[in-house]
């Protein structure tokens, strides 16, 4: 089983594969441009085309960037793995898709459903109901109350709250602290409570 991504995020990634019973370990670490020999114990190498395209090779990405985790997803021929840690509390009725990673004491309620390569960061809240697409990042602490919707690539900031029923289009980057209480179009960039676009989203 591999790692791609040689961050701070794949540190956190690779503690959760360590603590989590059941879990097969990681090998190596693959990067594009790696700035050590080693992370966490694991050795780095410069991504391998040959590696990456080989169909019986399993993945994590650890990278927190939307745009560049999608990127790397579509570059990988392998199969992908969900990693959530131990202390995540995650709802029997929800469903989270391959490549996802759920970190320490996030919450992932009844009859959620999370994509593929999503992060649900430490102590983010995912009420029931919500709907989550691909690659979309829910920061540390950020809440989303029941029934939300986020578009593909969206990334919700730390600390961020999020009414029921809200609907956040693609590509969206909501501002840490943010308190949205209305729809948001897709590209807009919104911060402060409430919230308010400051950019996109026309």
């Amino acid at each position: 089983m591999y790692l791609f991504g040689a961050s701070g995020h794949g540190k956190v990634i690779i503690d959760i594969v360590r603590t989590s019973v059941g879990t097969e370990e990681l090998e190596v670490v693959y990067d594009d441009k790696p700035l050590a020999p080693t992370l966490m114990g694991l050795p780095v190498y410069m991504a391998d085309v040959a590696v990456l395209n080989s169909c019986d090779s399993r993945w994590l990405i650890g990278v927190g960037n939307n745009r560049i985790r999608k990127q790397i997803a579509e570059r990988i021929k392998g199969k992908f793995i969900t990693a959530i840690h131990h202390s995540a509390v995650v709802s029997s009725t929800s469903e989270i898709g391959e490549g996802t990673v759920v970190m320490a004491n996030a919450v992932i309620n009844a009859e959620a459903r999370v994509g593929t390569h999503c992060i649900i960061n430490s102590g983010a809240v995912v009420e029931h109901d919500c709907c989550l697409e691909d690659f979309v990042h829910i920061s540390p602490n950020a809440a989303l109350a029941g029934g939300v919707y986020v578009g593909e690539g969206t990334h919700v900031g730390i600390g961020a709250s999020v009414i029921q029923g809200v609907r956040i289009g693609k590509w969206c980057a909501i501002g840490a602290g943010a308190v949205i209480i209305k729809d948001v179009p897709d590209g807009a960039t919104v911060v402060g409570n409430p919230g308010r676009i400051i950019k996109g989203g026309e």
